[in-house]
């Protein structure tokens, strides 16, 4: 059950005010959210992807600069398992960059990937033929026609074209499962939770509003 975050914008922005409210919101949720973090952020060469195993909130090495795409990720692993720097997000397989945060039990679906988060990227890439969209809308069907009981699925994945599109669904608990969106200007976000007041964006403060349960788009 993890933390995740999406930045889009037409301009550059600067990543550093963005990632310091977000790990202020993994360094103050209610469940931890320490066991690792990630980022992956487009620049002139492509695609680049940091991952560290230390908590989002304590890692002085965390990347700065401006992009027009970042995604993050704090990780709580599932029982304090396989905590180790290659299972953090974002999963990256040349083209795509995916963050997840949920609670699936009973699986049934036979996919390779390292943690149950990279095994659904690549489940329900079988089922767009390209669409990301359509992969989307078929595949997490599919998975909860296979899946005991779904806690929570919500995910995001960007393109190097930087589409992005997003999933939510929750059973339980949306004071903690539900996304929330703000947008200024170009700038475009995506959160598992609202920005802390204390973090607003440089010209003013960011108005959220909450995704509903269910949701399938693009941002």
């Amino acid at each position: 059950m993890c933390r995740i975050l999406c930045v889009r914008s037409d301009e550059p922005f600067d990543m550093a005010p963005h990632l310091a409210a977000f790990a202020r919101i993994a360094r103050e949720s209610r469940e931890y959210q320490g066991d690792g973090w990630g980022c992956a952020w487009i620049d002139a060469d492509g695609w680049r992807v940091y991952r560290d195993i230390s908590p989002v909130w304590e890692d002085a090495a965390a990347p700065s600069g401006r992009t027009t795409l970042l995604l993050a990720h704090a990780r709580s692993a599932y029982r304090g398992e396989g905590i180790r720097v290659e299972n953090n997000m974002p999963f990256f397989d040349g083209e795509h960059a995916f963050i997840f945060n949920g609670e699936l039990h009973g699986v049934r679906i036979k996919e390779r990937g390292r943690i149950g988060a990279e095994k659904v990227l690549n489940f329900v890439k079988r089922f767009g033929d390209g669409d990301m969209g359509l992969a989307l809308e078929r595949g997490l069907d599919a998975i909860e026609k296979r899946t005991r009981y779904v806690r929570a699925m919500n995910l995001i994945v960007a393109d190097s074209a930087r589409r992005v599109h997003y999933a939510t669904r929750f059973s339980e608990d949306p004071d903690y499962f539900r996304l929330h969106a703000a947008r200024r200007g170009d700038v475009r976000i995506l959160c598992s939770a609202p920005y802390p007041d204390s973090q607003p964006a440089s010209d003013g403060r960011w108005a959220w509003t909450p995704v509903a349960n269910g949701a399938i788009g693009t941002l």
